[in-house]
């Protein structure tokens, strides 16, 4: 616990602070980088019980690079962590040290190979369960690291799970991984002293993306030692708030057209702030909710065949329905998305073939008079209403070129762009006016008024014969 209070002190002094921005919910600056603080207080307080020569010590000798492998694992996400703390890092090169330490794990032995359900069935990933791993570890890494944006959550959340797991291992006769979970579980326990609302100090990415995959990889190595079912369903329900969480985040960010992991304002304890709830009720809310899905999940351990299933599958649904009624997930919003999502796709579809088809047109031009009749095929395909292209003679008058659909539908729900071509005599440009109809969204006008001024821009008369060129106009 004292660690905490001095790296408190250390990051007021050299202004390690957070700033309060669009996505806070705290107004006053907060001093960050508690995770180096949860860091050395948990391996400060592990290593020197693994190395004393005793049952502890033999049991982490036999067990021979796994716990190291762990250890370098996590050590690499706090240092990933510290550095995008203080410098920022790019979220690609984050994803890729994130999937090289969940590789190092595998390769040491540590990842999911079967599932036994008693009198039931049993299912042998094989070589499915390295990838399985790889996608849990970094899955739950960034879940532990998106969920930590109210005071006390993130911390409390990875203490009750970090209690869950060292008891797993117990049960299991794993006594060094019990001993890490003991030590990540004191270290959390002492910041979360200071991290409770009113926080006086945030756990930053360091902290964050170090307890994510330590409680990842713990439980990967708990499951992989119990072939039980409720050696893997009992982590996944434990940290069943951070991974519903991520899980629709991700999906609900896919339906708007966003990136999956473009911040937001929506996540489970935004959603609790929305309805009412101050921050400490709704990190009490999130505890008690963990402990119950937790007490819920040992029942497994009594249950056999099929009533394990049950119960699984009753832990899962509980937490769905606690999503639904915050709001999280809206059954009729999410199909409306998907089939958005959908008729989107095909549109974009038809007129990428379209552009295509009238490309070869393009290309196959040798005159004026062809390119512009292939500038109304594209318009047609494109899905326009008009076309106005207003020329110079050789005397100097105006002339304009033309072209509309038979039905002009109504002006109002038309929209008017102007597209610049180069002009070969002038050096300066001639105008085509378009009109498109809104059938739809503006964007989708846009897009099809993109896709007009590219081809127009590649193949422009300027890119027609040189005979060709001195008929025109």
């Amino acid at each position: 616990m004292g660690a905490t209070p001095l790296m408190i002190w250390v990051a007021r002094c050299r202004g390690w602070v957070d700033q309060p921005n669009a996505r806070s919910i705290h107004q006053q600056p907060i001093a960050r980088l508690g995770g180096v603080a949860i860091f050395f207080a948990a391996i400060i307080s592990m290593l020197p019980v693994l190395f004393v020569q005793n049952a502890v010590g033999d049991s982490f000798r036999d067990l021979g690079i796994k716990i190291p492998a762990l250890l370098a694992g996590s050590i690499m996400m706090f240092a990933m962590g510290l550095y995008d703390d203080l410098y920022g890092l790019r979220a690609r090169i984050k994803l890729l040290i994130q999937l090289v330490a969940a590789i190092i794990v595998c390769a040491s032995g540590i990842h999911i190979q079967t599932i036994v359900v008693k009198d039931l069935f049993s299912v042998d990933f094989g070589f499915y369960g390295y990838l399985i791993t790889i996608i849990w570890i970094v899955g739950i890494t960034n879940a532990v690291n998106i969920i930590d944006g109210l005071d006390g959550l993130a911390a409390g959340i990875s203490a009750i799970a970090c209690g869950v797991i060292g008891v797993l291992a117990v049960m299991n006769g794993s006594v060094v991984l019990a001993v890490l979970m003991l030590a990540m579980l004191g270290s959390l326990t002492g910041f979360l002293f200071f991290n409770f609302s009113p926080a006086k100090i945030f756990m930053g990415d360091c902290g964050s993306l170090f307890i994510g995959f330590t409680i990842a990889s713990a439980s990967v190595m708990t499951a992989s030692k119990s072939y039980a079912l409720v050696g893997i369903a009992l982590p996944i329900l434990v940290l069943g708030i951070p991974i519903f969480d991520t899980f629709f985040s991700m999906l609900r960010r896919f339906l708007q057209r966003r990136g999956v992991m473009s911040p937001d304002r929506s996540h489970f304890h935004h959603r609790l702030l929305d309805m009412g709830f101050s921050q400490h009720q709704v990190a009490i809310i999130a505890y008690i909710i963990t402990l119950g899905i937790a007490g819920m999940g040992f029942l497994l351990l009594a249950t056999r065949s099929t009533a394990s299933v049950l119960v699984l599958f009753s832990c899962l649904l509980i937490l769905l329905l606690i999503f639904r009624i915050i709001g999280s997930i809206r059954l009729r919003e999410t199909m409306a998305g998907i089939q958005s999502r959908k008729a989107l796709s095909s549109q974009q579809n038809i007129e990428r073939k379209n552009f295509e088809e009238v490309e070869l047109h393009f290309r196959r031009a040798k005159d004026f008079q062809t390119w512009w009749q292939v500038i109304c095929i594209a318009a047609e395909k494109l899905d326009f209403a008009k076309l106005n292209l207003m020329l110079t003679n050789r005397d100097g008058t105006p002339r304009t070129l033309s072209w509309q659909v038979s039905e002009l539908v109504d002006s109002k729900l038309l929209v008017n762009m102007k597209i610049p071509i180069p002009d070969r005599r002038s050096d300066s440009y001639l105008t085509l006016e378009v009109w498109a109809a809104k059938n739809g969204s503006l964007e989708a006008v846009v897009r099809r008024v993109t896709l007009l001024a590219r081809l127009v821009e590649e193949h422009n008369p300027e890119t027609l014969p040189t005979c060709s060129k001195d008929i025109i106009q």
